[in-house]
């Protein structure tokens, strides 16, 4: 098991962008929770690049010292909570119209925003997703 520092610096080298720590990723996810929860406006494409914040939490958590899965799980888990209660399980099948599926232990891919607006609500309505517009949600 690693440190924050040595997993990020890993992850780096295994391809993400940057060295990032865990409140980095962990306030990415909390951030788009947040937009989810209000009606995630921007694109599909965009909605596809910041679910990659969860799948870095994924990895990390792999690698990382216990101590620090232990402190911040509770943390993610009030996260993905949040997460499952403003998205709709479709097992992946709107979001697989535009961008492939990873495996199904990255159980975020399969669902979709409850709120449909914007341009992600129109592409992923396109795609059959059924979901409520901002004013009915």
């Amino acid at each position: 098991m690693a440190t924050e520092t040595e997993v990020g610096e890993l992850l780096h080298q295994r391809g993400w962008r940057t060295a990032f720590t865990v409140a980095e990723r962990v306030n990415a996810w909390a951030a788009l929770v947040s937009v989810i929860e209000r009606g995630y406006g921007d694109d599909i494409y965009e909605y596809t690049n910041d679910l990659y914040c969860r799948n870095w939490l994924h990895e990390a958590w792999l690698l990382l010292d216990e101590h620090i899965v232990q402190l911040w799980t509770p943390q993610i888990k009030a996260l993905d909570d949040q997460y499952k209660a403003a998205t709709i399980d479709d097992d992946g099948q709107a979001l697989d119209q535009f961008h492939r599926l990873p495996g199904p232990d990255l159980w975020w891919w399969r669902r979709h925003p409850r709120i449909l607006t914007g341009d992600l609500g129109r592409s992923l309505r396109s795609a059959g997703a059924i979901g409520a517009a901002p004013d009915t949600a």
